[in-house]
């Protein structure tokens, strides 16, 4: 039945409803009772002023008897029902229209249902993929282990005094650490769906960290910055492992290097100059691309217009990440290959610029390396990959990406045969 042949059926609710008989209706309605059963039985379309006069008497909106439920809400019945349930499809006007507050709880239900799946499958996907747990395991595993072979030598009895004392002095490091990486793993593990799970693993505290400063530290820029580093640290909410700490704490002081390297004031000149073109910004300032990158990303948003950064090591892990634009897509162990991030990762020394589409939004994403560690007799350079997001307006070919291997809509994709 289409919206307007179910006001009849609306206005029967209603006085259900209310309690009225179709009798007492009628005569408030000044409409026979015959006439009113037609209506009610969907044989004769009303409008006007007799549905102003059935309004009134039931004393509703006549919007609500000639609209019925909302789109929404007729949307969300026939979303609930998915694909099992096709031929029923074309009665959820009526249902949504004769009982609205069963059609309400349907329809929470369903979103509830959807949710719990949402959350289910996440904690899943970390537990299957995310290398933090799987660290966490691991630390906590090595300590217990430590700690046992320590008691066990104390245990003996056959130690001198001093060496006595430094098997104690390490039982209560070790202790200490595993304190810290249970409190870690628990907090993970008992995250409850519903919750905020902004702080879960060590590199969330830290974006969470950094989403929280929108990337930009007024106090790390000029002079001093670096002792103001462990300060901020210990302020923060969102920091609560050591190893979190840990990594803030280095990617602020590459803050602070790259303040140092490229203040503010410079920044601003060089913008004026030539604008948002990260290559041409390195060769005017005479600085590597990668603290162009790095630089533009921590601008405050009013000053640069939206700019994300995502920053991974040579596994794939996203070190730092500022998502822009929606395009919160690179999740660990499921994101799409497509990105040029992930070719400069295989190849340090490249620099890739493309545009690309996620949805209906384009950007120019600009990636490439930056050298961490340099290589040693004792171990190789380590190198980070980093890619810029720009906003991009202009026309050109663009490549097309997903949100992530779980959700991709490109069809063929030649990392489905690695």
């Amino acid at each position: 039945m289409d919206r307007v042949s179910m006001i009849g059926s609306r206005i029967r609710e209603r006085r259900v409803m209310a309690g009225m008989k179709q009798a007492d209706l009628a005569r408030s309605a000044g409409i026979s009772a015959s006439y009113l059963n037609l209506i009610e039985h969907n044989r004769r379309r009303i409008g006007g002023k007799t549905l102003n006069q059935i309004a009134d008497a039931l004393e509703v909106p006549a919007g609500l008897l000639a609209e019925g439920a909302e789109a929404a809400l007729v949307a969300s019945l026939r979303a609930a029902a998915g694909e099992g349930a096709e031929a029923e499809l074309d009665r959820a006007e009526e249902f949504a229209g004769r009982f609205p507050g069963w059609a309400e709880l349907v329809a929470d239900l369903a979103r509830q249902r959807d949710d719990l799946a949402k959350t289910v499958n996440a904690l899943a996907d970390r537990i299957a993929h995310d290398p933090e747990l799987a660290t966490s395991l691991h630390e906590v595993i090595t300590t217990v282990t430590a700690i046992r072979s320590t008691a066990s030598i104390l245990a003996d009895g056959s130690l001198e005094p001093q060496w006595q004392s430094r098997f104690h002095r390490n039982i209560n490091e070790d202790s200490v650490r595993l304190a810290s990486e249970a409190e870690a793993l628990v907090r993970y593990l008992e995250a409850a769906p519903g919750a905020e799970m902004a702080v879960l693993t060590p590199l969330e505290q830290v974006h969470a960290f950094f989403a929280a400063h929108t990337h930009h530290f007024s106090e790390l820029e000029g002079a001093g910055g670096s002792a103001r580093v462990a300060s901020l640290i210990a302020r923060s909410d969102h920091l609560v492992s050591e190893p979190a700490r840990k990594i803030a704490q280095a990617l602020l002081q590459q803050y602070v290097q790259d303040a140092r390297a490229l203040p503010m004031s410079e920044m601003r000149a060089a913008l004026d100059q030539v604008g948002l073109d990260a290559t041409r910004l390195a060769s005017i300032t005479a600085q590597p691309l990668a603290t162009i990158a790095r630089r533009l990303a921590s601008l405050p948003e009013d000053m640069a217009g939206p700019i994300g950064l995502f920053i991974s090591d040579p596994t794939g892990r996203m070190i730092l990440q500022k998502p822009v634009l929606g395009l919160d897509v690179m999740h660990s162990g499921s994101a799409c290959t497509h990105w040029p991030l992930y070719e400069v990762v295989a190849h340090p020394g490249q620099v890739v610029q493309r545009r690309v589409i996620l949805g209906d939004v384009r950007v120019l994403a600009l990636a490439m390396g930056h050298e961490v560690r340099p290589a040693s007799v004792h171990h190789p350079a380590l190198h980070h990959a980093q890619m810029l997001i720009l906003p991009d307006n202009g026309e050109g070919e663009a490549r097309r990406v997903a949100a992530s291997c779980a959700l991709c809509t490109l069809g063929a994709c030649e990392a489905e045969d690695r």
